[in-house]
């Protein structure tokens, strides 16, 4: 795991640059965490005030410098590289080298593919750079779309865990638990 953590990584396609989240990009940061449509299915819950989000890219930084947590701004390219949305990996855990992944666009990049692109890169990342074995989102059930990422991407649906987590703002919800394995992504290359 320690190539994610060497440096910040900053991946790369034709459309997308995954990167870290700067004090210039809060305008488009805040238009993203303010919206309660991005979040609906989410266990975040939206940010109201602009100095709150202001104060979350230094908390980027430092659970970034602490090693539990890459959270990455996906800018779109064909936009001047304007951040479109984030992507991130958490809960590493080092015994059975993987890794948690959650993502989430502003409303107005919805079905550009961007999603799709972005866990495209960090799955390459995190299981050809870094020698991550295991890749897990969990999704609300109701979140048709996210999951149809997941599935573009090479993931499988393991099962629904029932009532399983209390999530901010949501109370207790099922999750639907997707993963997949490096010698799965390495079988569909």
């Amino acid at each position: 795991m320690d190539p994610i953590f060497d440096s910040f990584p900053i991946l790369k396609s034709e459309i997308l640059v995954l990167k870290k989240v700067e004090e210039e990009h809060v305008d488009e940061l805040f238009e993203i965490y303010s919206n309660d449509v991005i979040f609906r299915y989410c266990g975040i819950l939206p940010r109201h005030n602009k100095d709150t989000v202001r104060k979350m890219v230094g908390h980027f930084e430092r659970d970034f410098n602490k090693q539990t947590r890459v959270k990455w701004g996906i800018f779109a390219k064909d936009q001047q590289d304007r951040l479109v949305g984030i992507i991130e990996v958490f809960d590493l855990n080092r015994k059975v080298n993987m890794a948690m992944m959650g993502y989430f666009l502003a409303e107005a990049y919805w079905g550009r593919g961007y999603a799709t692109e972005a866990v495209r890169l960090v799955l390459e990342f995190l299981f050809l750079r870094a020698g991550i074995n295991r890749v897990q989102a969990d999704v609300m059930p109701q979140n048709e779309i996210s999951k149809k990422v997941l599935l573009k991407n090479g993931f499988i649906k393991e099962g629904t865990l029932r009532q399983a987590a209390l999530w901010s703002g949501k109370g207790v919800v099922d999750r639907e638990v997707f993963g997949i394995l490096k010698e799965e992504y390495c079988l569909s290359k």
